[in-house]
C-alpha cells in the first residue's frame, strides 16, 4: 500500500477531456492512474472511517460521474463524517448544510441585500452566496425541511445554477451533493417525493459494523484515533477523470442488459417479469438506465478495467433501482422490498459473455 504521502502518477490531461470523444492511448494511461487514485483515497479515508467499503465506492462512483448521491442509515453511523473526510481527501471546498423544519431556500441558495457603494454612495443590490456554493455539499437530514426548501436545493442539484432575483448564479464545478437521511424517526420529517428521489444517482443504505469493526472503532474513538487524512486529488484531476468516464466505450450487450433490467420492472413492457407485475406499483424510468450505464463504467475503471461488463452493471443495480421502484401493498404485506426484488431481477436476467 502507499504511504500517506504520496499521491498518484497524474496522466497527461488530454486537450478533449470531459468530451464524448473516442477512448484514447492517454485515457487507457488514465484508467491505471484511475485505479490507483482509488486506493490512495480509501487508504486516506480508513485513517477516520473504520469498514464501509461499499458505502465509499459507490460515494466514489457518483463523484466520478458528476451526479448525487443519498445516504439512508441511523443514527451514529459515521454518515456525516465519512462526507467531510471524503471531501477532505479529494480536496474539493466543502460546506454543510442542516435541514431544520424552519430553513428556508434562501438560507440554501443566498440572498440580496443593500449595499451602498462608498464610492458614488448608491445605493445597489448585492448577491451574498449562500452554502450550497462549495464542491460538495453535505445535506444532513434532507427530509425534516418542507418541500418548499428541498425543492430548492433539488432544482440546484439538478440545473447546477440558483436564480435570485431574476438572474441567475452558476454553481461551481465540480459540484456533488452527498445527502443524508435518517430511516428511524418519521415524525415532523418530509419524506422526499419518488419524483425528488430520482435526482440522486444512488440511495446508498449504509448498515450497521461487523463486530470487529466496532472494537476498532471504539479503541479509535477512546484513543488517539488512526490519524490525519491528506489530500490525495486535486480539482482538475477530478474533472479530468470525469471526462475518462464519459468517453469509456460500452459494447452493446451491455447497453441491452441494462434495458432488460429496467424495462423488467414496467408492468405494460413486453419484457416484465411476472413477479414485478405482482409486487410493483411503478417501475423504473429512462434515468435509471442512464444512471446504471454510467455508474457501471466508474465501477469498471476503479478496477483497472478498460472495459465495461455486465457484472458492472449489475454490481451498481441494487443501490440505483433502489429508490426507482415503488412495491405495492401485496408486496408490503409480504415483506417484499425493492432490494428483494432488484435480487431476483438480477438472478432472472442472464448476464451476456
Amino acid at each position: 500500500m502507499s504511504t500517506a504521502a504520496e499521491s498518484p502518477t497524474t496522466p497527461p490531461p488530454s486537450e478533449t477531456a470531459g468530451t464524448n470523444a473516442a477512448f484514447k492511448d492517454d485515457d487507457v494511461e488514465a484508467v491505471a492512474y484511475f485505479k490507483e487514485a482509488h486506493g490512495l483515497i480509501k487508504h486516506q479515508l480508513a485513517k477516520v472511517i473504520v469498514g464501509q467499503d461499499q458505502v465509499i465506492d459507490e460515494m466514489l462512483i457518483a463523484i466520478f460521474t458528476r451526479s448525487h448521491a443519498l445516504l439512508v442509515g441511523v443514527p451514529g453511523l459515521a454518515k456525516t463524517l465519512l462526507i467531510s473526510t471524503l471531501a477532505q481527501t479529494i480536496n474539493l471546498s466543502f460546506k454543510r448544510i442542516q435541514f431544520t423544519p424552519d430553513l428556508m431556500p434562501s438560507d440554501i441558495t443566498g440572498t440580496e441585500v443593500i449595499y451602498q457603494n462608498p464610492q458614488t454612495n448608491e445605493r445597489e443590490f448585492k448577491f451574498l452566496n449562500g452554502p450550497i456554493f462549495a464542491n460538495v455539499i453535505l445535506a444532513d437530514e434532507i427530509n425534516r425541511t418542507p418541500p418548499k426548501t428541498q425543492a430548492a436545493m433539488l432544482e440546484a442539484m439538478q440545473e447546477r445554477r440558483v436564480t435570485v432575483g431574476g438572474v441567475s448564479h452558476k454553481l461551481p464545478e465540480p459540484f456533488f451533493v452527498l445527502a443524508t437521511q435518517n430511516p428511524v424517526e418519521q415524525e415532523g420529517t418530509y419524506p422526499l417525493p419518488e419524483a425528488q428521489l430520482d435526482r440522486f444517482m444512488f440511495m446508498i443504505f449504509v448498515d450497521y459494523p461487523s463486530m470487529q469493526e466496532e472494537l476498532e472503532i471504539m479503541k479509535r474513538g477512546t484513543g488517539a484515533g488512526g490519524g490525519t487524512p491528506r489530500a490525495i486529488m486535486e480539482l482538475d484531476h477530478i474533472l479530468y477523470l470525469q471526462g475518462v468516464v464519459k468517453r469509456m466505450p460500452v459494447a452493446d450487450h451491455v447497453f441491452e442488459y441494462a434495458q432488460k433490467i429496467v424495462a423488467a420492472t414496467r408492468a405494460k413492457s413486453p419484457q416484465a417479469l411476472d413477479f414485478c407485475k405482482k409486487w410493483l406499483a411503478w417501475g423504473a424510468g429512462p434515468r435509471a438506465s442512464l444512471n446504471l450505464i454510467m455508474a457501471a463504467k466508474a465501477h469498471a475503471i476503479v478496477r483497472g478495467q478498460i472495459y465495461v461488463s455486465c457484472a458492472d452493471v449489475a454490481a451498481v443495480a441494487p443501490s440505483i433501482m433502489r429508490h426507482r421502484i415503488i412495491p405495492n401493498f401485496a408486496a408490503q404485506s409480504e415483506g417484499v422490498t425493492s432490494d428483494d426484488i432488484t435480487r431476483m431481477i438480477l438472478e432472472k436476467i442472464p448476464q451476456d459473455r
